[in-house]
């Protein structure tokens, strides 16, 4: 991400290292101000009822038209876990109760950040949110998996079913770093 105007003055940015630190920083030319640009948080859900998991049509950029789980990214002042339950709402029309953190995956060539939670959709109601074309239940043998829009969707979904077989669920952490080929 590349910053011109420092937001605390409005004077110009140059990248250099600042004093006390060890990497390259947007510094401030006139008031010193150092802005810091850090990985962005994804958090979403594998909501599920019975013994189907939810998913949604992407109806935005990137991958518009494929299948993912509901997720986005995290907003100032919320948990991790709060988040990825708005996500829910706000993609599948879906109210959740959290289980527990299922995967978490560290994409630093897009400075990039994704947990999931196992989660429950209540009363199994859904819906089609305003980032969503459709919404669906699918059985494991039902997942379009040449459809998935992003490898931390196909990854967190193959992770599922194979614990799920085992019913244990433990807490995956991976790094994901391209190429990514699938299993």
């Amino acid at each position: 991400m590349e910053m011109k105007y420092c937001s605390e003055c409005g004077s110009q940015i140059s990248f250099r290292i600042p004093g006390g630190d060890n990497r390259e920083r947007h510094v401030c030319d006139d008031c010193g101000a150092i802005h810091y640009i850090n990985p962005r948080i994804i958090a979403g859900t594998v909501p599920v009822y019975e013994d189907k998991v939810l998913l949604c049509r992407r109806a935005i950029e990137p991958r518009k038209g494929y299948w993912t789980l509901p997720a986005g990214f995290m907003e100032n002042g919320e948990t991790t876990a709060q988040a990825a339950a708005r996500e829910t709402i706000e993609e599948a029309m879906a109210e959740v109760n959290i289980q527990g953190l299922y995967t978490l995956f560290n994409l630093p060539h897009i400075s990039q950040v994704y947990l999931f939670y196992r989660a429950d959709i209540i009363d199994g109601r859904y819906g089609v949110g305003e980032e969503s074309l459709d919404a669906k239940l699918f059985s494991e043998a039902e997942i379009p998996w040449d459809e998935l829009a992003f490898p931390t969707i196909h990854r967190t979904l193959s992770l599922y079913f194979a614990d799920r077989r085992e019913q244990q669920f433990p807490v995956h952490n991976e790094d994901i770093i391209p190429p990514y080929r699938r299993p």
